[in-house]
């Protein structure tokens, strides 16, 4: 009879042995770093403080819908926190490694959908619609007209700009806002091509820093703008 020979690929009881150099190396308390330099520590920590940002978004914006908080209190810290997120990315390794908000909410296994309206709009809902619990205006102070100069001023500045031919977000994006909350604070009235302004800030927050309007959009936007001043102007006849 042939005695049975184990196939040369087939385990056997002492095909494994064991490394005790290896088995030394291994310490079961030892913390797990997940990174190995310094810059990919920041990238780490920048990426964790982006998730925090828009889970504590996500959590105000329940509270405000709740009237768990006041509005004073809603809007300073949504422009603080639309801040924090917007310093984040302007980093070029978290950007890079961020992609966008849909992939990076994807990775995360996270879905905050009135987080991702706020970010989307980039604007606290305080300043995108305006208050109405917005305290009346005395005319004996002359209140009420410095409110209308200022905004005023601001969409002077800001079409002045432009023909300046200052079309880059960072350069338009903190002047549109000033219009918004400026006009905000003078009227409540849902004014013709108020809107516009909305969607041109929201138009502006998607892009980069630097980015820059084409020629086109930016005689789009300072007709929108100048449809809209006129608006304004005429809630105030």
């Amino acid at each position: 009879m042939y005695s049975q020979r184990p196939l040369s690929y087939a385990p056997t009881p002492y095909s494994y042995t064991p490394n005790p150099a290896l088995s030394a190396t291994i310490n079961l308390d030892e913390e797990v770093k997940l990174s190995s330099t310094p810059a990919e520590r920041d990238l780490y920590e920048s990426l964790a403080e982006i998730y925090s940002i828009i889970i504590t978004l996500d959590g105000l914006e329940k509270a405000y819908i709740k009237d768990a908080i006041t509005e004073s209190e809603y809007t300073d810290t949504c422009a603080r926190l639309l801040k924090q997120y917007k310093s984040s990315l302007s980093d070029e390794a978290v950007a890079r490694e961020f992609v966008d908000l849909d992939t990076f909410k994807q990775n995360w296994g996270m879905e905050c959908p009135r987080a991702t309206e706020r970010l989307r709009i980039g604007l606290p809902a305080t300043v995108e619609q305006p208050s109405h619990n917005r305290p009346p205006s005395n005319a004996n102070t002359g209140a009420s007209g410095s409110l209308i100069l200022a905004a005023t001023e601001n969409f002077i500045t800001f079409l002045d700009a432009l023909k300046l031919n200052m079309v880059s977000k960072d350069a338009l994006h903190p002047l549109l806002s000033d219009i918004i909350q400026s006009v905000n604070k003078v009227t409540d009235k849902d004014f013709e091509h108020r809107g516009k302004i909305i969607q041109w800030l929201i138009t502006l927050n998607h892009m980069r820093a630097t980015e820059e309007l084409s020629e086109e959009q930016a005689r789009e936007l300072a007709f929108d703008i100048e449809q809209a001043y006129h608006g304004f102007k005429t809630t105030l006849s």
